[in-house]
């Protein structure tokens, strides 16, 4: 069964992206500093982070000074996603393997929990015929001057 997720596009006191997958009744959460990539050469550091409720995965805006993560947000991708088996138990286990129908990620993935770290993942694009090793990252916002 196909869940929901999004990518957004993060301008707080550095730009990054929030991968959130819609697992269990809330959006699971990981900051990636430098974005997905759809290179599988590159592994990508994703750092879990609270989960969010459902309600915030269409949400653009700015978050006020002050707040947590205050800054611009934007919706840099989104679209549905499946696992095959249970999201929460692999998530659990410390390896979700899952593929991507969004509008610029496409094709398979993994998040996999790094050894004897608490909340330090990588998410890596499996090579698939969406993989594309010339990718780059483009921002929907223009970066901070």
């Amino acid at each position: 069964m196909r869940k929901r997720f999004v990518i957004h596009e993060h301008h707080a006191t550095r730009l990054h992206f929030d991968l959130r997958l819609e697992i269990d009744g809330v959006l699971k959460s990981w900051a990636v500093p430098k974005g997905v990539s759809m290179n599988p050469q590159e592994k990508r550091l994703a750092v879990a982070v609270p989960d969010h409720s459902v309600g915030y995965i269409n949400f653009e805006g700015r978050l006020a000074e002050g707040s947590y993560g205050a800054g611009e947000v934007r919706v840099w991708d989104k679209g549905e996603f499946e696992t095959s088996g249970d999201a929460l138990e692999q998530l659990k286990k410390g390896k979700l393997i899952f593929t991507f129908y969004g509008g610029k990620l496409k094709g398979g993935f993994t998040l996999l929990k790094m050894w004897n770290q608490e909340k330090n993942w990588l998410i890596v694009k499996a090579k698939d015929e969406y993989a594309d090793p010339n990718w780059q990252l483009e921002t929907v916002l223009p970066p901070k001057k």
